[in-house]
């Protein structure tokens, strides 16, 4: 319980930093920010929504029905884009595809033009161009879902409907599609959530979103009230998108027998073979391989001209590895707390209410990182407040901040965030262990507390290992929260990157930005190994 409420605890805050605005403050929001911002936002809500599911059921269909050369490469490759965050491939691609960058050279070199009032690109610092760049760094979501989805569905259901007529092209629309409509659905909003939730994209981009409007508002303008009614506006967002989604699936019900057999691919030949290679290798190219290879290059580049990596970058290198591991630990202990009491509800509590408790607190990923930031503060000022007046009362001098500025602020912000990471692994995790196993620890006379140390925790290690990493990484690569709530002059290899792709200094820049990207490379293995062997 305590743990749900300090997951509802920054919307609760948010809402009474809204409610002391003043009229001006709304009249100003209404007036000036909140038309265009919220504008954008949709659009570009609307646009990676489209993109990510005609990248991501593409290549998963492509997968699932064909057969081609590099088919079983392209698989698990389709998921590296998962290891770049957004605000990395922005960083990337304004340097690729700036009006004097290699992109541009090279084609103006091959149609003969000399200078880029001649010839130039449309420029990517437009809204267009972060739904291009978004779409191809997250339709991954989209693809892992339906992928799983795609090949457990039965062969036997497409014969039939070929059987009765239908065409290549009738029976995906009209019986592939719908049954995978659940798994498009997750994937989506999974997207669109990491959407909502980016800020150094869109800000390097020139998109002034919502999440981008909250920054500014709050620490350009230091308008806590009007960058709190905001972040309101962007819950609303979160909220209407999960609903859609539910309501979309209200109705639909879906059975299978144990033993289906699978879709078999179909083996393609001539031409059909390059349009399937290009098509598949596309999104994996603009995705991962290019923005990796840019990294790479400018990282060479920078160690070559300065000769070593700055001690500032080190340390920002030693700040994100030591939040993150407080994080992970702090958050898979939270979320083993929450399960082993779900598992244990009939002995400690109603049944609805732990649910419940468990419920809300897996909604925090839900929350974007700017609106947990901004309705942190009171939590935090409650509590060193109290402390401090509970210190002085032993007869101490007054302590000051013990929590606000602190890296323990941020360490909460990432539980939080990431909770609902520890909760469903573990959840899988204990779902696997039979409950005579611990019928029979308890029967030999072993407590409760004795029952997990020494029969579950054991078996938990997979899954403990595979949340753990999942939740470092995220961690590594969380930027908002981590903007507005990290201690002064305290950077992590996140803020570092976009501090300098602020200034222009991409090759500084990209040092952090390959780390990052290196770190994330794990766990996207991980995850693509084992979608390969459901797949398969």
């Amino acid at each position: 319980m305590v743990i749900a409420l300090c997951v509802l605890a920054p919307v609760a805050t948010l809402s009474w930093f809204a409610l002391q605005g003043s009229i001006e403050h709304w009249s100003h929001l209404l007036a000036y920010v909140l038309p265009a911002a919220f504008t954008n936002t949709v659009l570009l809500l609307l646009g990676v929504g489209v993109l990510v599911t005609c990248l991501g059921v593409g290549s998963a269909w492509l997968i699932t029905a064909f057969d081609f050369p590099s088919r079983r490469i392209l698989s698990w490759a389709l998921l590296l884009p998962l290891a770049v965050p957004t605000y990395i491939v922005a960083f990337a691609y304004l340097d690729i595809l700036h009006p004097i960058g290699p992109v541009q050279t090279l084609l103006r070199d091959l149609l003969g033009y000399d200078s880029p009032r001649q010839f130039r690109l449309p420029d990517l610092r437009s809204l267009p161009g972060a739904i291009f760049l978004l779409g191809f760094v997250l339709y991954p979501y989209v693809y892992l879902s339906t992928r799983v989805m795609f090949a457990t569905q039965a062969a036997s259901l497409l014969e039939a409907a070929r059987v009765l007529g239908a065409t290549s092209w009738g029976t995906f629309f009209r019986v592939v599609l719908p049954m995978a409509r659940p798994a498009i659905a997750v994937g989506v909003s999974l997207a669109l959530l990491e959407t909502l939730n980016d800020i150094g994209a869109s800000e390097f981009l020139g998109v002034q979103t919502l999440t981008v409007s909250v920054y500014t508002t709050w620490v350009t303008r230091s308008d806590l009230a009007g960058a709190a009614q905001i972040a309101l506006a962007m819950l609303a967002i979160v909220v209407v998108l999960i609903l859609v989604e539910r309501h979309g699936r209200r109705r639909q019900r879906y059975a299978s027998t144990l033993r289906t057999r699978p879709i078999q691919p179909k083996k393609l030949r001539g031409s059909a073979v390059t349009a399937a290679f290009g098509l598949g290798w596309l999104p994996v190219i603009i995705g991962f391989v290019a923005p990796a290879i840019y990294l790479l290059s400018e990282t060479i580049k920078h160690i070559n001209s300065a000769g070593a990596i700055s001690d500032q970058l080190l340390l920002s290198g030693y700040n994100t590895i030591k939040v993150a591991l407080l994080a992970t630990a702090a958050t898979l202990l939270c979320g083993l707390i929450i399960v082993w009491a779900a598992r244990s509800v009939r002995y400690s509590a109603p049944v609805t209410f732990t649910k419940l408790c468990a419920r809300v607190a897996t909604s925090g990923y839900a929350i974007p990182g700017t609106v947990l930031a901004i309705g942190m503060l009171a939590p935090i000022m409650l509590i060193d407040g109290l402390a401090s007046q509970l210190w002085q009362l032993l007869g101490n001098p007054d302590p000051g901040l013990l929590l606000m500025g602190t890296t323990t602020a941020l360490v909460c912000a990432y539980v939080i965030r990431f909770l609902a990471i520890s909760i469903g692994g573990l959840e899988a995790g204990l779902a696997r262990i039979p409950p005579s196993m611990e019928q029979a620890a308890r029967l030999l006379g072993e407590t409760s507390s004795g029952t997990l140390r020494r029969i579950h925790l054991p078996l938990l290690r997979p899954a403990i290992g595979a949340a753990a990493l999942l939740i470092f990484v995220d961690t590594m690569k969380e930027l908002p929260a981590t903007l507005l709530l990290r201690p002064v002059n305290f950077d992590t290899l996140a803020t570092w990157l976009y501090a300098e792709a602020a200034r222009g200094t991409y090759e500084e820049g990209s040092v952090a930005a390959l780390a990052i990207v290196l770190a994330g490379l794990l766990p996207v293995i991980l995850l693509a190994r084992t979608q390969f062997k459901t797949a398969h």
